[in-house]
């Protein structure tokens, strides 16, 4: 991998963390609302978890492998 492109995952990642913290507090704050849309909770939870796939796989390239 060239230092281009691990600073290009490093960015991704980085853009990816902040949107994912962002979701919980999104998230957080609906559960807190009364009345609030069940569905939209739902739906928000599963596009948090589609990122955190998305946030491991980018760390996973980032980490060299290791020969035990």
């Amino acid at each position: 991998m060239t230092r281009e492109e691990e600073r290009e995952l490093r960015a991704t990642l980085a853009r990816l963390q902040q949107e994912h913290r962002d979701l919980d507090a999104a998230i957080e704050a609906l559960e807190r609302t009364p009345g609030s849309d069940k569905l939209q909770v739902q739906r928000l939870k599963k596009h948090k978890l589609s990122l955190r796939d998305r946030i491991a796989f980018i760390e996973d390239q980032l980490t060299p492998d290791i020969i035990a």
